[in-house]
């Protein structure tokens, strides 16, 4: 009985890639292991926290120089942008593995509009660079005069304008 089997053209190609790629792969790292020297963005790790009086963020920036950090505040948009540099030193070394991130990072967060965007502060400790961003006062509730019927018959009312409530 003879059993018929489609024939693909491109799969003799896709079996040598393959087998082109391991022997690449394994070539350039020590007895065959699936390790590569591979390159990545950096983007550092953020926490984001809220209380009753201000939002604030943490991001880990260890290794990077206060000096290397941009913290900018527009149109109720935080943008904090950085730079890790590679370190040189003078003698030749040949690197087996490069695990650090280096290079540089834009990190971008839209505000609430609760956020006092005038009195943002930023403080850098141990590798970690604090956000605060203290929230707006709220606006005190207010009387406003409400005229009822014509100026003439003199009939005026009271209405009490309150701020809204917070929601839980």
């Amino acid at each position: 009985m003879t059993v018929l089997t489609r024939w693909e053209p491109f799969r003799e190609f896709a079996t040598l890639q393959d087998r082109m790629n391991r022997l690449f792969r394994e070539s350039f790292n020590d007895a065959g292991r699936d390790e590569s020297l591979t390159t990545s963005t950096f983007a550092p790790a953020v926490d984001v926290y809220e209380d009753e009086h201000k939002v604030t963020l943490k991001i880990e920036v260890p290794g990077i120089d206060e000096k290397d950090i941009d913290v900018r505040v527009e149109n109720n948009t935080l943008t904090v942008h950085g730079e890790r540099k590679i370190e040189k030193e003078e003698k030749e070394e040949n690197y087996r593995r490069v695990e650090r991130q280096y290079g540089a990072f834009t990190r971008t967060f839209t505000l609430p509009t609760t956020v006092d965007t005038e009195n943002v502060s930023a403080s850098y400790d141990k590798g970690v660079l604090k956000i605060a961003l203290p929230k707006k006062a709220e606006a005190e509730p207010k009387q406003i005069k409400v005229s009822v019927g014509s100026e003439k018959q003199g009939s005026e009312k009271q209405i009490e304008a309150k701020a809204p409530s917070k929601a839980a």
